[in-house]
């Protein structure tokens, strides 16, 4: 390992993650694991690049030094940002697996006991029956989910990272809020949510925000399209800011108009919620716990709205197309994990369907404590209800216009009295003459 101290953590961390992980590849009888998952890459080296639709690898043996396989382009990423030493490039008009296989020869694992990710994204099928079909000697085995156990609890330099990210996402609701008003497109309030999390920091999410209006929010997981919003619209947004490929996550509802009776008791289902999670998680529970506990206040509504979804998932490191770890672990029925501290969540319990035609939403990003949780943030948690424009300042608004419209009235009148004062005098004044 190449030691520095440019990198997003300190030196130390990712000597941790990676002696950590060798004690899992220990454990699994394993002699090497390859890592193709782009956030599992970084987790554990620093690296990152938004060319991973390219073949890359991190290989770990269990006893030597780990190297990489990128494309040549993106090695630059490996001496830039990463403590690696050894990389193994190949060229556009290459073979990324024959270059894989090749390397696992060179460094003598091609007759090991070798680890993969066998469900990782960026490891398709037909390159993995390339690995099985080439290293004949070598005995392949999955090993999803082995850097992931690392991943699933964060250290506290990650928290205090992951509060970076908070402000971004803060930041950015805070101006897509403001931004909401009758006459405005949702891309508009896109652009001013992205600009506002760029400003304070922030870096460009696995996600970009999502922004709809009226009976857009029924669609699930769409965002700016053009549409205009209309008075008496409600707007939904939920963001992530991003610090280092860290995410935090945050939904809020704009109300423009009147705050309906179904619309309130939304809002106080989800808050009370919110609020009972914050009261009773803690270490030992089991996310299945947490979700019925949730998913219980919600679903006992009289608006029509039902949670439609898990109620959380762990959240950190992500690449698009997803700002979630969800996949580690979900807050949904029926699972057995048990909350450790250092566990992030987002925790959404949002509404779909009130009065059947409207979803709105209120969510948090938390972290688990020693004896609780704590949350990322300190924005209010209330719908933002902006009324539509106050009819009695309207009325003084055409008030104050008809003196000026009586006093043009009066002004025309004294006119055309004048002027036929003036037609009457010189007739007077023609008939006199003529006479």
């Amino acid at each position: 390992m190449k030691k520095r101290d440019d990198m997003t953590f300190p030196f130390e961390e990712y000597e941790r993650r990676l002696s950590e992980l060798r004690l899992r590849i220990a454990q699994r009888h394993l002699d090497a694991v390859v890592i193709t998952d782009p956030e599992n890459i970084m987790y554990l080296t620093d690296y990152q690049t938004t060319g991973y639709s390219f073949f890359q690898a991190l290989v770990v043996p269990l006893e030597d030094e780990p190297f990489m396989i990128t494309r040549a382009m993106e090695e630059s990423n490996v001496f830039a940002r990463t403590w690696i030493e050894r990389t193994r490039p190949y060229p556009d008009t290459g073979d990324a697996i024959q270059m894989l296989v090749d390397a696992l020869r060179e460094f003598g694992l091609s007759r090991k006991r070798i680890g993969y990710e066998r469900n990782s994204y960026f490891f398709p099928a037909y390159q993995q029956d390339t690995i099985h079909t080439t290293l004949t000697e070598a005995k392949l085995l999955d090993c999803f989910g082995i850097v992931e156990q690392g991943r699933i609890c964060k250290s506290p330099v990650e928290i205090a990272l992951m509060r970076k990210a908070a402000i971004a996402t803060e930041a950015g609701m805070k101006a897509g809020i403001e931004a909401c008003r009758a006459g405005v497109t949702e891309n508009e309030i896109g652009a001013a949510i992205s600009a506002a999390m760029f400003k304070a920091g922030g870096e460009a999410p696995a996600v970009m925000p999502y922004v709809t209006s009226g009976p857009r929010t029924m669609i699930g997981h769409a965002t700016w399209e053009g549409r205009v919003v209309n008075p008496g619209d409600h707007v939904f947004l939920e963001i992530a800011g991003c610090y280092r490929r860290y995410h935090t996550a945050m939904m809020r509802t704009v109300i423009l108009g009147e705050l309906t009776d179904s619309m309130f008791k939304a809002q106080e289902l989800m808050k009370q919620a919110l609020h009972a999670l914050h009261d009773q998680i803690q270490p030992g529970m089991t996310v299945s716990d947490a979700d019925n506990l949730i998913r219980n206040i919600i679903s006992q509504n009289d608006v029509g709205a039902r949670l439609i979804t898990r109620s959380g998932y762990s959240i950190g490191i992500a690449f698009p197309p997803s700002w979630d770890e969800g996949y580690i672990v979900s807050l949904k029925q029926g699972v057995s994990t048990v909350l450790e501290e250092g566990m992030t969540f987002h925790i959404i319990p949002w509404m779909w369907g009130v009065d059947g035609d409207k979803t709105c939403g209120i969510s948090d990003t938390i972290y688990i404590t020693a004896d609780g949780c704590e949350s990322f943030f300190t924005l209010p948690k209330d719908f933002t209800v902006m009324p539509e424009q106050d009819k009695t300042a309207r009325q003084d608004e055409s008030s104050a216009a008809l003196p000026v419209q009586k006093a043009n009235s009066t002004e025309k009148a004294a006119l055309v009295e004048n002027t036929t004062s003036i037609e009457k005098a010189r007739k007077g004044k023609s008939q006199q003459a003529n006479r």
